[in-house]
């Protein structure tokens, strides 16, 4: 069993681009019994707002499957805060997040993070599942 938590630059890039790198991971993690999708409620609420943006143009049917298989596929947790400093303070839930449950984070901006190893990108994700 493979822990992941998905940072918002992954699920809003799944929405807008369903053929590219970060949909191929979604798709993956929300339809594979050996992976696992961790989440918090300000998570859930920040997906649910940026994929609302007018200007991004996402279909409201696009939205609400992306959310309603997260909330069915996923396990929402809240994890402790943590004092480690963070370059982008507003990516802490994340952090918060896989660290408490155990998950790989994949994101699309691993500036936006401490150095850690469970810090991966789209491309280093996909990369692991294909060399096992």
């Amino acid at each position: 069993m493979m822990n992941t938590v998905i940072d918002t630059n992954i699920v809003v890039s799944a929405a807008l681009s369903p053929k590219g790198n970060p949909a191929k991971i979604l798709n993956f993690i929300l339809d594979n019994d050996e992976m696992q999708l961790f989440y918090t409620t300000k998570i859930f609420n920040e997906y649910k707002k940026v994929l609302s943006y007018e200007r991004l143009k996402i279909d409201a049917e696009t939205q609400n499957r992306i959310l309603k298989n997260i909330v069915i596929v996923g396990i929402l947790i809240e994890p402790p805060q943590s004092t480690i400093p963070m370059p982008d303070e507003t990516d802490r839930v994340f952090y918060d997040t896989a660290r408490a449950s155990g998950s790989i984070l994949i994101t699309g901006n691993t500036k936006h993070y401490p150095a850690k190893p469970f810090i991966v990108t789209a491309t280093d994700f996909l990369s692991k599942l294909e060399n096992g």
